[in-house]
């Protein structure tokens, strides 16, 4: 049976140009008091952002759909490379042993795909498999990982990279609704690498916490409840989440996780780390108290929230960045790692270092 799969390297990217919710409220001029609370409320300090150019008389343009893919593509192939770059530094790697690359991404659409473009600028091996993963939603990145994992424990010592892609400002109205402003209050720009190998036989365990297993759990009747479709009024993509989101993964979230242990053998009150989603502080909070954690446990997943905002499918491995970081875990230690999004829908994977 082939070995399991392990998260060998991180690296992440956000933009140069940062912003607090109160320069973002000024920018735009915003005075409805009910939106003023909405961005002062968010549980977020600073978000990387990629604005609107400003006109002669001060105000922020508004964007074509036309123009707002370009800067998905640019902004999105510049974070892209950086997180990537970020990666392979942390994985002993370089771009020639990379062997499969998946790119996940919501914000826009283009064919090729980011891993044609950055398998061209990176300059991997033109023999490198790909997956373009689009249109997911926040839940994606572990969507995908699950798919990198099983190439990855097909293909023992090759090394699989995972990139998100995650260009917020490209999916952003501004009109002045309290619609669009529950989006415009949270999301922020971004990039997540993730590196991916199998043991070999014969050659070292290349360390990590192996993927155990994964589990999904779609919500059928919440279908509506995250959206990003086509608006007619502004002529272009429009991002909408519905006030019940927090109480629709909250209400499910014991039960995926139930799924996820189940044959598993760990008990929750073994899992010692969790790497969460950073979907908003309702979202969190929801999570937290039905599956009895304790702000601690989610303390990253907060702290990116804090200092980015939500960064869509990339989010859960900033958290997971800053776990390594901590260089707290131990061997023979259970994580879990948990993303939600359209669908509706929960993502589990059961990790052991």
């Amino acid at each position: 049976m082939p070995a399991f799969a392990r998260l060998t390297g991180v690296g992440t990217a956000v933009p140069d140009t940062t912003y607090t919710q109160e320069h973002l409220l000024d920018a735009f001029a915003i005075t409805d008091p009910r939106v003023r609370s909405l961005f002062r409320n968010s549980a977020i300090d600073r978000r990387g952002l990629s604005l609107p150019p400003v006109r002669a008389d001060g105000t922020r343009a508004v964007e074509s759909q036309g123009e707002l893919l370009r800067k998905h593509r640019l902004r999105g192939l510049a974070l892209g490379r950086a997180a990537i770059e970020a990666c392979l530094r942390d994985a002993g790697a370089t771009p020639a042993d990379v062997r499969h690359l998946c790119c996940v991404t919501s914000t826009g659409f283009l064919t090729p795909g980011f891993s044609a473009l950055l398998l061209r600028d990176l300059g991997i091996d033109t023999t490198c498999s790909r997956l373009d993963v689009v249109g997911m939603g926040c839940n994606a990145g572990l969507n995908a990982l699950g798919s990198v994992a099983g190439w990855a424990r097909t293909h023992p010592g090759e090394l699989a990279l995972m990139v998100c892609v995650e260009v917020c400002s490209a999916a952003y109205v501004f009109d002045g609704t309290l619609r669009s402003a529950v989006v415009n209050s949270l999301f922020g720009d971004g990039a997540a690498a993730v590196a991916v190998t199998a043991p070999a036989a014969g050659r070292p365990d290349p360390g990590g916490p192996a993927l155990l297993r994964f589990s999904s759990r779609t919500i059928p009747e919440a279908v509506d409840a995250m959206r990003y479709d086509w608006d007619e009024d502004h002529g272009k993509f429009s991002f909408a989440l519905d006030p019940l989101v927090p109480y629709v993964v909250g209400a499910h979230a014991e039960e995926a996780l139930a799924r996820l242990l189940r044959h598993s053998g760990v008990p929750p009150s073994r899992v010692g780390h969790w790497i969460v989603h950073s979907g908003g502080k309702k979202v969190i909070d929801a999570v937290r108290v039905n599956l009895g954690l304790t702000r601690h446990d989610v303390r990253h997943t907060t702290g990116v929230l804090r200092d980015h905002g939500n960064l869509s499918s990339g989010s859960f491995l900033f958290s997971y960045q800053r776990l390594a970081a901590e260089d707290r875990t131990r061997p023979g230690d259970h994580g879990v790692l948990m993303t939600m999004g359209p669908g509706s829908t929960i993502e589990m994977a059961l990790a052991r270092w």
